[in-house]
């Protein structure tokens, strides 16, 4: 049987084009590797550059999880570098990640002034966007993954900045960019071309993906940058199934180093569980990368600072350890 309630009707709605959007992000925020506008020091830094160095060297599993803020933050080409040189072995995204990364591979802009838009009901609703809809739902009637049938739409394109989209390059290097969707969180939901079955197939295909990835982390490492939900959270299910077929196979996940990249400020030792009644306890980054999956063997770290501080001064480590 249908549903019994009634559904928005998505013919009502008006898309307009990316020309007549106003963009708070353009190719001037983007950095050049190399660059560091904002120098920045950290003492867990250099013990985290030698992880992953280390796992780099070891053919060990270095996966970074990662929020959308990191690209609005001007390092798709920090991020890509890390690709290209294969120092990561993963990058594991949320839809906003995919938004941004095609429009400005698309168009050398992106990010639209929210409360603008949302107030004149527009938001989200920009034609070129959805067409990511349909990039995916062809993609996965070839049974792709969500972020393969975007690296390989966005290298076959003819757009003017490809050279900054981080799943071309990750299709290019053959290396998994994964996208994990929450139906609703994203703009081209909205859309009336939205297919959510093949979205989520595609996603999911991703997150089997993930796990297939994880089941090298031993000696490995995991960064997580500015995902508080989405990071923490998939990557706790797929270490959980990763462990268990290593179990099987009387072997263990625990060696490896987690380090969290954001800018809350916690209280206390980021090595040991916040109590129930803490703020901090629900900070997902905290408990779950910074404690309890790596509490078997592994070691945390946690570095409280801008992004577009954070990445140049560990990539500028990883040289110094790795460019060799």
């Amino acid at each position: 049987m249908p549903s019994q309630y009634p559904q928005f009707d998505r013919s009502e709605l008006r898309l307009r084009p990316l020309s007549e959007r106003q963009h708070d992000m353009d190719l001037s925020r983007v950095l050049r590797v190399g660059e560091r506008p904002e120098p920045f020091e950290h003492p867990a830094l250099p013990r985290i550059a030698d992880a992953v160095a280390e796992a780099a060297r070891q053919g060990a599993a270095v996966v970074l999880l990662m929020g959308a803020h990191v690209i609005k933050q001007g390092l798709s080409r920090y991020v890509i570098d890390l690709v290209r040189r294969r120092w990561v072995t993963a990058v594991a995204t949320n839809g906003a990640c995919a938004i941004h990364d095609y429009e400005l591979a698309r168009i050398g802009a992106t990010t639209e002034p929210v409360a603008r838009y949302i107030s004149e009901g527009q938001f989200g609703l920009w034609t070129e966007t959805g067409e990511l809809n349909d990039v995916v739902r062809a993609g996965d009637r070839e049974g792709l993954g969500f972020g393969e049938a975007i690296g390989r739409h966005a290298a076959a394109a003819d757009w003017p900045h490809k050279d900054i989209s981080i799943y071309a390059a990750a299709y290019e290097s053959r290396l998994p960019a994964t996208v994990h969707v929450g139906i609703g969180y994203d703009i081209v939901h909205e859309h009336p071309n939205f297919d959510a079955a093949a979205a989520g197939a595609a996603s999911y295909r991703d997150f089997l993906i993930l796990a297939r990835v994880l089941q090298n982390l031993e000696g490995g490492a995991v960064l997580c940058c500015g995902t508080a939900v989405m990071g923490p959270e998939v990557f706790l299910k797929a270490l959980a199934m990763a462990r268990s077929a290593a179990r099987g196979r009387g072997r263990r996940i625990a060696r490896f180093t987690s380090a969290v990249f954001d800018l809350v400020r916690l209280p206390g030792r980021p090595d040991a569980e916040a109590s129930r009644d803490a703020p901090e306890y629900y900070f997902r980054p905290y408990k779950t990368m910074l404690v309890r999956t790596v509490r078997d063997g592994g070691r945390g770290h946690y570095v409280r600072g801008d992004h577009r501080a954070t990445m140049p001064a560990l990539h500028r480590l990883l040289m110094e350890r790795l460019a060799q």
